[in-house]
């Protein structure tokens, strides 16, 4: 039969209507992809060096459980499959550790250390769940909140912020902490996100989870779980994760437009180690913070065989490797540094870096990984109170420091000295030194602080050395101290 130009015209049109339709209905929706997480001033190996000290602390503070636990086992194996989402470019050496700490928390460090208490597996009903709190977590890392944090802070912004620029001088860490919104006492550890990290690291850690095959939901099914059980079940937690707002409803809308996808049920190794785990020895927030002030748990976890890697490389180090004491011997020759605020003699053999609010004055052999064990840091910054005097000033200074690092004890009484006309508060602490002994074993650290009222700002000078070289270097640091000028 021959078709009339009419009805061939109709046919054509039905065709392309049909081929349009048909196109609309199996268009391929693209899959969601992570977002350019920025490039902050803190650089990729100082965000690296970051975690990796802090991490030493965990394990010092922390009960950790050994990576052979089925616990650590299993967590690194969820972890290791979020991590294959993320374009090699911008992912991290994400490292998974497990807490014996029965409250809910969770927390990763900045460049990959990332912790799992032992009451959020229990806790997580079901995988997706889990991988939830893992992935958001993932996602502050991946997104550099801690780093970015750091340029929103002033170096030393009160009391805590000194402190915590004067603890760097035992562990190389410290001041840079209290930048980036992270901070560590006896047995806890806090990093304060903002409303608007939450809400990024909610989008974010959704996307891992749609690649890594879980319901996205799960994440703001977790976080409403742990909200309505209220404060005694997580209350660091909470404070550590401001609600952004409707996590359910804003995760819904993200992944609206996704493609469709089965989500992954139960996996058998979860049902097991999630019934494994409620046997497990857990301890509460105030038995682990009581353990580390005795240092109970760095002298468990050793005994366990629960160390942190980077840590066992270096004997309990912070970087610093074992040098002899020819490489740091200060020169009998002094030149003067020029600070800006202040004038100083300097050991010609000893080098000055940093800035403006900031300088280190050591031997290069002395110095590595920002771990100081010998030399001088300098800090400057406002003052915690303009009312306080030099003795009240280093008295506060101390009794933060010792709240901050369990391992810092005073062994002097403070005494008051005159520094280039201006009076000054002098005592001595003691703590861990970032250097190993002869013998490779953690040794004490001797630390000499100086500190200095300016109006409403405050100077700091630390004289740092091991324990046992200390008294060689004293005349030195005295020398270096009486040509101090303002």
């Amino acid at each position: 039969m021959i078709k009339s130009p009419r009805s061939s015209c109709f046919s054509t049109a039905l065709l392309c209507l049909l081929l349009s339709v048909s196109a609309a209905l199996f268009a391929i929706v693209p899959a969601p992809e992570l977002p350019d997480p920025g490039h902050p001033r803190m650089t990729r190996d100082q965000q690296l060096e970051l975690g990796r000290q802090v991490a030493n602390q965990v394990y010092r503070q922390m009960p950790v459980l050994p990576d052979s636990s089925p616990e650590t086992k299993y967590i690194r194996s969820l972890g290791q499959r979020l991590v294959a989402t993320i374009p090699p470019a911008h992912s991290w050496p994400f490292e998974f550790h497990v807490v014996a700490q029965k409250e809910i928390n969770a927390f990763a460090l900045p460049g990959g250390p990332m912790f799992v208490n032992i009451g959020t597996i229990t806790a997580a009903d079901n995988e997706a769940e889990l991988a939830g709190v893992m992935g958001h977590e993932m996602a502050h890392v991946y997104m550099q909140h801690s780093a970015k944090q750091q340029e929103k802070s002033s170096l030393l912004g009160g009391l805590a912020g000194l402190a915590g620029a004067l603890a760097g001088v035992a562990g190389g860490t410290w001041g840079s902490l209290a930048q980036a919104g992270i901070q560590v006492g006896a047995g806890t550890l806090m990093l304060k996100y903002s409303r608007g990290d939450e809400a990024q690291a909610d989008s974010v850690g959704a996307i891992i989870l749609w690649k890594a095959g879980f319901n996205p939901v799960a994440l703001a099914d977790f976080f409403e779980k742990i909200e309505k059980q209220g404060g005694g079940s997580g209350p660091q937690f909470l404070s550590d994760h401001p609600n952004p707002g409707n996590r359910r409803t804003a995760i819904q809308n993200e992944i609206r437009d996704w493609p469709v996808k089965q989500y992954a049920g139960n996996s058998a190794e979860f049902v097991s180690v999630r019934q494994h785990a409620a046997t497990v020895r857990a301890y509460t927030a105030q038995e682990i913070a009581d353990g580390a002030k005795s240092g109970q748990w760095a002298s468990e976890n050793r005994k366990n065989g629960a160390v942190f890697t980077d840590a066992a490389a270096t004997q309990g180090s912070t970087g610093v490797p074992t040098v002899p004491f020819s490489q740091v011997q200060p020169s009998a020759n002094f030149l003067t540094a020029n600070l800006g605020a202040i004038q100083i003699d300097r050991p010609e053999n000893w080098e000055v870096s940093g800035g403006q609010q900031s300088v280190t004055i050591a031997p290069r052999a002395g110095v590595s990984a920002g771990g100081v064990a010998y030399g001088l840091v300098i800090r400057s910054g406002q003052a915690p109170a303009g009312n306080l005097n030099a003795t009240q000033l280093t008295s506060a200074i101390v009794q933060s420091l010792h709240g901050s690092d369990p391992n810092m004890k005073q062994v002097a009484d403070v005494q008051l000295v005159t520094l280039s006309g201006s009076p000054a508060g002098s005592t001595e602490l003691e703590t861990i030194s970032p250097m190993p002994g002869p013998d490779r074993k953690p040794q004490r650290e001797r630390d000499w602080l100086v500190a200095i009222p300016r109006g409403r700002n405050a100077l700091f000078l630390v004289f740092v050395s091991p324990l046992s070289d200390f008294d060689r270097l004293r005349p030195a640091f005295e020398h270096m101290l009486r040509t101090v000028q303002f």
